[in-house]
């Protein structure tokens, strides 16, 4: 089999080995859709000596997570919760297609968004949406890099803590590290410092389960927690692009904190739509079909 027949897979180990066997559903569907066009996958380890010589073959290939390879790479990742998923050609959400589509509420069924949302409330957080309340404060989950402005970030996210303190002077803020991140003594410093001069600064590590339900709001770079937050019916004010951008208050936006309080998209209809229509649920009968889609919308040799 030539090289332009093949489409290399750079997955981590786990997943490399799961692909390999046909045990993982999003992976095979993809397999299946390349197969009907010619195409063979091979599944390899993603490492940078693989990916610096599949750059090198112009290959067709497929990464998780990372940096496409190549000038015919693409990246796929998971929109969040399974089944979901999108192929892109950056691994970078804020620059995703979805990004510039418009969210036209009008057009969408409000029964069937209603039973979809529904549906995933329960899914995701048993009864917790059912008993969400407003207990007066906001819910801020950090990331990384707290004292970088990063490109994609509209400040710093210490910066993204004065501002929205100066907006809100009265107003109980829970600000919380990321259990998975890896934070400098120097970080940690800025920000206990921060929380010394401000009483109504509480600053905690993970607890999105337990905040959730109960903040007012959520203000953020671009975590996720955001996106969850909209189970909830809580919504958003963000310092940062993201592919799930369109029902949130911009933080660069000083109007945003007054906007707020009577800020309520119409969540369901805006998950219907991010989910269902703009990405590929693996679970549905016309996964196929929208993956071949995304791999012909980038020049791919396959029939949508």
């Amino acid at each position: 089999m030539s090289t332009r027949d093949t489409v290399r897979f750079y997955l981590e180990a786990g997943l490399r080995d799961s692909a390999a066997a046909g045990a993982h559903n999003f992976i095979g569907k993809i397999a299946g859709v390349l197969a009907d066009a010619g195409l063979t996958p091979d599944y390899v380890r993603g490492t940078k000596a693989a990916r610096l010589a599949g750059a090198a073959s112009g290959a067709l290939s497929l990464s998780h997570m990372k940096p496409p390879v190549g000038p015919s790479g693409l990246t796929f990742r998971r929109v969040y919760h399974y089944p979901f998923w999108q192929i892109d050609q950056t691994e970078q959400r804020w620059e995703w297609d979805v990004v510039r589509q418009e969210f036209a509420p009008e057009k969408i069924d409000p029964k069937e968004a209603e039973r979809f949302y529904g549906f995933w409330q329960k899914r995701l957080f048993a009864d917790a949406p059912a008993r969400g309340r407003d207990d007066g404060f906001v819910y801020m989950p950090l990331q990384g890099r707290l004292t970088e402005h990063r490109s994609f970030q509209s400040c710093t996210p210490l910066e993204m803590i004065h501002r929205t303190r100066a907006a809100w002077p009265d107003k109980r803020i829970v600000a919380t590290l990321h259990p998975k991140e890896v934070y400098s003594t120097a970080e940690i410093a800025a920000l206990e410092a921060i929380a010394d001069r401000d009483s109504l600064l509480d600053v905690r590590t993970g607890e999105m389960d337990s905040l959730l339900p109960t903040c007012d709001c959520v203000v953020t770079q671009n975590s996720s927690a955001a996106f969850n937050g909209y189970f909830f019916g809580k919504p958003a004010i963000m310092f940062a692009k993201i592919d799930f951008h369109h029902i949130a208050l911009r933080g660069d936006d000083p109007a945003s904190f007054l906007r707020i309080a009577d800020h309520r998209p119409d969540y369901a209809r805006y998950i219907w739509w991010f989910w269902q229509d703009q990405s590929i649920n693996a679970g549905h009968p016309i996964a196929p079909a929208k993956i071949a889609a995304r791999l012909a919308r980038f020049g791919w040799p396959v029939t949508p």
